[in-house]
């Protein structure tokens, strides 16, 4: 038998790269909040006991699209994604095993599969310490100079994009979370807190279409991907 599993979704940003009123996990998306489509998938795989929404001080828009319950736990965030992933952590004290899965899932990417999260599961469901879902590095890499000119060509081999949901084993990801904020490391994913604590996390083939919405471009592709398997659904 697998382990227990809890997703953490850290929802405190204001995504101000957007440009919009609301924090991007808010902005609509093929009828629905962008926070809500990142959720689904999640709330829908029966491996995950709970998942723990992280959102900001005096932020309550995430009434009008959730429930808090068994299944849904909200929790204060803090001023960087890794003070608010371990805001959600601490909700889980007292709940999960050490032993058990935790999955943190960024809120701004709705694009997230069922059978992508299933893959992760299953390439990491005997593994001691736990991974990331990410695709290796297709395009060429080139680093600037101080001109806006290039400098180097970087070589791709071996590189890939880390994605969402990273998944470790609650004890340690608890412990190396809060050792990485303690020594004022500000690591912006939860693999890099492992790294921090000395452990390799297994990197798990993800899928392109699981896009993080960062500038107002992403919302159109986002869309795209969710007509099309809306579509293929249909068919």
């Amino acid at each position: 038998m697998m382990a227990r599993a809890w997703a953490v979704v850290p929802a405190a940003g204001s995504g101000r790269r957007m440009g919009a009123e609301v924090a991007k996990q808010y902005l609509p998306l093929c009828g629905r909040p962008v926070l809500a489509h990142a959720l689904a998938p999640l709330s829908a795989c029966e491996r995950i006991a709970a998942v723990v929404l992280v959102v900001a001080p005096g932020d309550e828009r995430w009434a009008g699209i959730v429930s808090p319950g068994e299944r849904m736990i909200v929790a204060a965030g803090g001023a960087e994604r890794c003070h608010s992933v371990l805001a959600g952590l601490e909700a889980l004290v007292g709940r999960a095993a050490e032993d058990d899965w935790v999955l943190v899932h960024d809120a701004a990417r709705p694009c997230l599969s069922g059978e992508e999260l299933g893959r992760l599961f299953d390439a990491l469901e005997d593994d001691a310490v736990g991974g990331l879902l990410a695709t290796p590095l297709a395009d060429t890499l080139k680093t600037a100079d101080e001109a806006g000119r290039v400098a180097k060509t970087l070589p791709r081999e071996g590189l890939w994009r880390a994605l969402t949901p990273q998944m470790f084993r609650f004890g340690l990801l608890h412990e190396a979370l809060a050792a990485a904020v303690a020594a004022g490391v500000l690591v912006t994913d939860e693999a890099a807190a492992m790294e921090h604590a000395g452990y390799r996390p297994a990197l798990v083939p993800g899928h392109a279409a699981n896009i993080k919405i960062t500038g107002p471009e992403d919302l159109a592709l986002a869309a795209a991907v969710l007509r099309g398997r809306e579509e293929e659904r249909c068919a």
